[in-house]
């Protein structure tokens, strides 16, 4: 997760999420939970939020208003959609279910914005060996992904291209880079002195990092 400023935003998004505030060396952010994959990176960035995030999350809340409280502002009015669109402390969208028992850790699922929902969901299906669902009403979504904290991945279709790097990307762990360059990923960044993972792109463009410790 990208921010301008990640003190302010980790602590909104470890209360949102129920995670452990974790300051690294760097001044950068880790929001800990039960295990490695209970994990969100807060990192700093110098540009602002310029549009509407093509990937963002949806949470639990017991109440909307309690999210809110920890610095959210809403977006859609009551009763537009059976959750509720808010903004984070910078701007970036996000949508909370409301439910009676709420978990301890309360991602939900991630959603992302694309031209061909079905194709890309397609896509990272395979990459993840998770179950893919086409949907009659124009989305897609996979679910069952080995490993992941959350319960689904949607891709719901909309008209702009992406212009911007995404604000929320998601990591993976993989034996090696090549098969996902086959399979048709982009390298945007190989290990360096700074790093030692890989920086990817799907077929549509949207960034992910690749791990093959």
């Amino acid at each position: 997760m990208d921010a301008t400023d990640p003190d302010r935003m980790g602590v909104f998004w470890a209360g949102a999420l129920g995670l452990r505030r974790m300051v690294l060396d760097d001044g950068d952010l880790r929001l800990a939970g039960a295990s490695p994959e209970h994990a969100i990176w807060v990192n700093a960035v110098p540009e602002p939020q310029t549009v509407k995030q093509r990937v963002h999350l949806d949470i639990y809340a017991a109440s909307v208003a309690d999210v809110e409280a920890l610095g959210a502002h809403r977006l859609s009015a009551d009763g537009e959609f059976a959750w509720t669109v808010l903004a984070d402390p910078e701007g970036g969208e996000l949508c909370v279910f409301v439910r009676g028992d709420v978990p301890d850790y309360r991602l939900y699922e991630i959603g992302v914005d694309t031209a061909q929902p079905a194709a890309v969901a397609r896509w990272w299906s395979d990459v993840l060996g998770a179950r893919l669902v086409d949907d009659e009403g124009g989305f897609s979504y996979i679910d069952d992904i080995p490993g992941a904290p959350f319960d689904s991945i949607d891709f719901a279709p909309v008209p702009e291209p992406k212009t911007v790097k995404n604000r929320i990307h998601w990591d993976v762990n993989a034996d090696a880079v090549q098969p996902l360059v086959d399979a048709g990923a982009a390298v945007l960044r190989a290990p360096d002195d700074e790093i030692f993972w890989h920086v990817l792109a799907d077929p549509e463009g949207n960034e992910f990092c690749c791990f093959t410790e």
